[in-house]
């Protein structure tokens, strides 16, 4: 049974990944094609909730050409919680969701669409335990989002790793080096592991797994010893040594934590520990950007329709998933809180093992 829904409202937060564009322009189309909705993009993620001046209408001819656009035409923000706003870095936080409530009002929005990962989707929860008719879409590079086989943006951000490491093999090889490719992950490594396996990688740290340099001197040896002179290690940025821990940016903690530095003190290591010189690259932000794929270009797409079949039968507070090949839902409740990592006995780590690829373990 459809509900009575005039006018909705849709955002994007959290950090920006290759595919928001897609949705955006999914959820419009879809609205206004099928039921005849109004939609509202909300600028800035739910920044733009406090501020109800950030806000404009969408039509079809607004997201007409978006659809391989990296980034968003909304914009996004991964600092703006409403219930713990801070104005500025050390301010102590104040609760600003009686703000966004009325910002919801005041914008005459009968739902809200809420585009993001495991921070910004816990934050729609909160507000659809105030009675905000909201429903979710999942979206992460780092692919740790719990009720959904995939988020978008995930599959783009492989490639974009792929690619590099099939571009380090040459260089590697023809100079006899070891090559180390530092990729996203802050507690999830499955960049790295996918884009490791991939891309042929040697070795693969992931922050599942604390690593230790003996494994990662061996496997280097080892190839060394069969002929092959060169080495490509793939690490996440949230990795960390058996008994050590993650790097991160200094002033930096917490669920805020900037992660950096992994990649290069490993590389110092290795440099120190054999005979090959050692060259570091750090992918970055280089995997946020960019056209999406074509399957996520899809997955956005598909996500977009069903988010507006949910809000028309009245199905609140559930978050779109993909349970392959199907786009279904989940309770928003069942897909925040607990982060999706990589199962050290998994198939993927079981699949690397089987190829001689070592996890430093």
């Amino acid at each position: 049974m459809q509900t009575k829904i005039r006018r909705i409202g849709v955002l994007t937060g959290g950090g920006d990944c290759p595919g928001l564009n897609a949705v955006v322009r999914a959820v419009v189309k879809s609205a206004n094609n099928r039921y005849g909705w109004e939609v509202v993009g909300i600028e800035e993620g739910f920044d733009g909730l406090i501020d109800s001046a950030s806000a404009r209408v969408l039509t079809s001819a607004d997201v007409r050409g978006i659809l391989p656009r990296g980034g968003t035409i909304l914009g996004a923000s991964n600092r703006g919680n409403p219930f713990a706003y801070r104005p500025e870095p050390g301010a102590p936080a104040v609760d600003l969701s009686a703000r966004v409530l009325q910002s919801i009002e005041k914008l005459g929005l009968d739902a809200l669409v809420v585009i993001g990962g495991d921070g910004t989707l816990s934050i729609a929860h909160e507000f659809a335990q105030l009675g905000v008719s909201v429903v979710g879409i999942p979206k992460t590079i780092d692919n740790d989002l719990s009720g959904t086989d995939v988020t978008f943006g995930f599959d783009t951000a492989v490639v974009t790793a792929t690619e590099a490491l099939d571009k380090l093999h040459t260089t590697a090889e023809s100079h006899h080096r070891v090559m180390i490719l530092e990729v996203m992950g802050r507690t999830a490594g499955w960049i790295a592991i996918e884009s490791g396996i991939a891309g042929g990688a040697d070795v693969i740290v992931i922050p599942e797994i604390p690593f230790h340099m003996e494994s990662i001197l061996g496997a280097i040896a080892g190839r060394d010893v069969g002929g092959s002179k060169f080495s490509i290690v793939v690490v996440a940025e949230g990795a960390a040594p058996a008994g050590g821990e993650q790097m991160t940016v200094a002033g930096t903690s917490g669920p805020g934590a900037r992660f950096a530095g992994m990649g290069s003190w490993l590389g110092a290591q290795l440099a120190d520990d054999t005979d090959h010189e050692v060259r570091v690259t750090v992918l970055g932000h280089v995997q946020r950007g960019g056209s999406p794929s074509a399957f996520d270009r899809i997955l956005a797409t598909r996500f977009g329709v069903e988010s507006t079949r949910l809000l028309a039968e009245g199905r609140f507070g559930e978050m779109v998933a993909y349970h392959g090949p199907n786009v279904d839902s989940v309770p928003l409740e069942d897909a925040v809180g607990v982060l999706r990592r990589v199962p050290v006995d998994g198939q993927h780590a079981e699949t690397a093992r089987a190829l001689g690829i070592c996890l430093a373990e």
